[in-house]
């Protein structure tokens, strides 16, 4: 009887079909691109996805072991001076890992997520980065849960340690993601990032970390609030998506555009139009890295026509890099 060889490792690379909709099928498929991107580091503790997830707090995520008699090579800055002085002989304490540590990801499906000009749709971005988080949160062993949301409802999955609690966030995702179309005007409300926020300080553990992925189109005043109340006790990364549409103009013509009811002319050759709309585009992206920079919080910029496996890793190294 002949040997079985043994099967040799896939090289072949998770591929998401962009496009105006993603599914629940094609979120799933995300769930591989974990094991790439693990293959890509040789190892998990590289895993720059995995380093996501990690706390960036000073002394939490930690809890009080034990306290035991001081050895060389021991943290000085952990000694009990109440042992240490009741013994007369130098004492220190010792921690370990907090285990529980849920991951909140807030998913973006508003209306202005349902445009894009390459590749894929803000929303469906959004959708897979989404996934490609809570795939990796699971990998590690973590309570995984979140809130998906447009500019009329939103939807809450309390985080679980299982892989039903992450179907359960893609589905609703995939379910948002195919409503983008039936949203009316009547239902758009320019403060609908208010409600997941509030609703989130209510869900969110001390200490849990939380992933914002939006456009923040609508990171008003009062949502903003919500936002500085969470980063004082729990870790936010924020995932800002964009599409190159937005950020400039196209190449000067006159061109015919249309919302699905009514047609308009525009005319994009005038140097000082395009300017404007640079810089309006511009100013908005920088309040929100202000917001983000004054809570101590990164901020990652994804775009519709790029990646969104390498990308995500990039820009967190990129993220990293800047703060050393």
């Amino acid at each position: 009887m002949r040997a079985r060889r043994p099967r040799e490792p896939s090289t072949t690379r998770v591929q998401v079909k962009g496009g105006a909709y993603t599914d629940i099928k094609e979120l799933i498929r995300l769930r591989y691109a974990v094991q790439e991107v693990d293959a890509i580091t040789a190892s998990k503790t590289r895993n720059p996805l995995s380093g996501l997830l990690t706390s960036h707090f000073r002394g939490r995520g930690i809890d009080f072991a034990e306290v035991r008699i001081y050895q060389p090579g021991d943290d000085v800055r952990t000694i009990d001076w109440r042992v240490t002085a009741r013994t007369q002989t130098p004492h220190t304490k010792l921690f370990q890992e907090e285990k529980e540590r849920p991951v909140l990801i807030l998913v973006d499906q508003s209306q202005s997520m349902f445009f894009g000009s390459h590749v894929a749709f803000k929303s469906v971005v959004a959708a897979e980065a989404a996934a490609l988080l809570a795939w990796t949160a699971l990998d590690r062993g973590d309570r995984t849960g979140g809130i998906v949301f447009s500019q009329s409802a939103h939807r809450e999955i309390r985080p679980r340690r299982n892989k039903h609690s992450v179907l359960r966030l893609l589905n609703e995702i995939a379910n948002f993601n195919q409503a983008l179309h039936r949203e009316t005007p009547e239902d758009l409300d320019r403060a609908y990032l208010v409600d997941p926020l509030r609703n989130l300080r209510r869900v969110a553990k001390h200490g849990s970390t939380i992933f914002i992925v939006s456009d923040f189109a609508g990171f008003t005043d009062e949502a903003v609030v919500h936002f500085n109340y969470l980063a004082r006790h729990n870790d936010i990364v924020g995932i800002h998506i964009s599409d190159s549409l937005e950020r400039d103009l196209p190449d000067p013509d006159l061109y015919t555009i249309t919302n699905g009811e009514q047609r308009a002319r525009i005319n994009t050759a005038d140097g000082r139009n395009r300017r404007l709309y640079h810089d309006a585009f511009s100013r908005r992206l920088e309040d929100t890295r202000n917001i983000f920079a004054r809570a101590k919080s990164p901020l990652l910029e994804l775009m519709t026509h790029e990646p969104v496996v390498a990308s995500l890793a990039t820009r967190y190294n990129e993220y990293l890099a800047l703060e050393r």
